[in-house]
């Protein structure tokens, strides 16, 4: 049989977890993580990770594996995931990978372009930049370096930007001509699988999450992070909100308003980025478990 990757994609919040277990139960196999922020062992509330009795219904790889300190990137993450792919492969035909982070996703299942060593004089020269004076001059920045960069990457991703500067400051040439359209041969098919519903239920259930997130004492977890704020990893919706709480620059009221917007605006670049591949087979997060699992069936079949 041909090995096979379920791949489940969506916006935030829209239940891409419990599919995981449900399908992975169903398979007899194992869940593989693509949030990227799910890796730190120190961000559990605000990153959603799965709970330990959802943790404990199916094997789970790269959930808090990492500490914040650690430095991970996408690089690392495709090639940690194509070798545990092949293991895992060897005892079940099927696995399931799950995550929202569209650059993961694709670096599993399509691959990266290879990029230049990059002088780590320059990234760090950025990032302290982007801590002092923001986004703004560095969006600058790659529009007259990269103008194409600056069209199609998202520009208000710090780690984004930063890693597209630093290839054109490093190299002289543009990040963008460094990218190809050929995907790597993999020794597996990908089943892409959907998850979405109307952008109001979108936004309605995202909101409802930020408000179990500060009941379940996200504020008291940022607050143990606060010393190392400036880490790259920490450089996300929920937590850098709230360190402008803590520092006394934003009420709190103010700060779940902020987090709230942040994150449904990231839910609409999330379903932007994965509406980009024609093959993701698209569900309402409603539809029957039995309905899905008939059409991967059908599809592993064919």
């Amino acid at each position: 049989m041909t090995k096979i990757l379920i791949s489940i994609v969506g916006p935030t919040a829209i239940g891409k977890t419990k599919l995981s277990i449900q399908l992975a139960n169903h398979f007899n196999t194992e869940i593989i993580s693509a949030d990227s922020r799910q890796f730190y062992k120190e961000m559990q509330i605000g990153t959603a990770a799965p709970t330990p009795t959802e943790l404990n219904a199916a094997p789970h790889h790269f959930i808090q594996h990492l500490s914040i300190d650690n430095y991970y990137n996408v690089g690392a993450f495709e090639r940690d995931t194509i070798t545990l792919l092949k293991q895992l492969h060897k005892k079940n035909d099927v696995i399931i990978m799950v995550g929202g982070s569209g650059l993961y996703v694709n670096a599993v299942t399509k691959g990266l372009d290879k990029l230049p060593k990059v002088n780590h004089a320059i990234r760090d020269e950025l990032n302290t930049r982007f801590q002092k004076d923001g986004l703004e001059g560095l969006q600058f920045q790659l529009k007259e370096l990269d103008p194409k960069a600056y069209r199609t990457i998202a520009i208000d991703n710090p780690q984004r930007l930063i890693r597209a500067l630093e290839v054109c400051l490093s190299s002289g040439l543009p990040y963008t001509s460094f990218l190809t359209s050929q995907d790597k041969k993999r020794d597996f098919e990908t089943i892409t699988i959907g998850l979405t519903a109307e952008r109001e239920l979108i936004y309605d259930r995202i909101n409802r999450r930020v408000d179990l997130m500060m009941a379940d004492g996200l504020l008291d977890e940022v607050k143990t992070l606060l010393p190392k704020k400036s880490l790259n990893a920490l450089n996300t919706v929920g937590y850098k909100e709230l360190f402008n709480v803590l520092e006394k620059q934003w009420t709190l009221d103010f700060a779940i308003s902020e987090i709230k917007k942040n994150t449904r605006r990231f839910a609409k670049r999330q379903l932007t980025w994965f509406r980009k591949n024609d093959k993701t087979i698209w569900f309402d997060y409603k539809t029957d478990l039995e309905v899905i699992k008939k059409t991967i069936s059908k599809k592993i079949n064919t």
